[in-house]
């Protein structure tokens, strides 16, 4: 989905009188909600009428932040996307290893040790090719494939998240 299009979005629904608003396009999903205080009861008809203006001013101003939010989280989503298109694999012969789980990434046993593997070495399926650990436990990684490493993109120490690519292999 296009920025600009889901700011003229975000104005749109903002003018109408609608409460909530939800799209869904391919794989894309959008959802805004102006009702910020649904579920909520108003107490405040015994009340003034400068408390209810004050009320909505606030309201106002929450909803601005909650738009300012939601753009915020777009640029999020957009720049993740384009990591994303920088790891797109360009020939049918590259493959990408990612990681299983969410964990600190490691290319060897230990700091002493050599790498598994390093990078221009052959791999065979089914080997180990980095250690990530969970919660104090050391999982070994193997490879899902034959040939030969490309490119490391995880470091020693990194935070991996759950399918995040670690190795490119060529080959198979």
């Amino acid at each position: 989905m296009d920025f600009e299009k889901i700011k003229e979005l975000i104005k749109l629904v903002d003018s109408s009188s609608l409460a909530f608003f939800e799209l869904e396009s391919g794989n894309d999903h959008l959802k805004m909600d102006k009702s910020l205080n649904r579920g909520l009861t108003d107490n405040n008809f015994n009340k003034p009428n400068n408390a209810s203006t004050v009320n909505n001013v606030v309201s106002s101003s929450t909803t601005l932040n909650s738009i300012e939010k939601l753009e915020a989280n777009v640029l999020e989503i957009d720049e993740v996307r384009n990591n994303e298109k920088d790891v797109a694999i360009e020939d049918k012969n590259l493959s990408v290893i990612k990681s299983p789980m969410v964990g600190t990434f490691y290319s060897s046993a230990s700091p002493e040790s050599p790498a598994f593997v390093e990078v221009g070495a052959a791999v065979a399926k089914g080997k180990v090719i980095c250690i990530i650990e969970a919660m104090k436990l050391m999982n070994e990684i193997e490879s899902d494939y034959s040939g030969i490493v490309i490119e490391r993109l995880a470091n020693d120490g990194d935070m991996v998240e759950y399918g995040q690519p670690l190795f490119k292999i060529k080959g198979e």
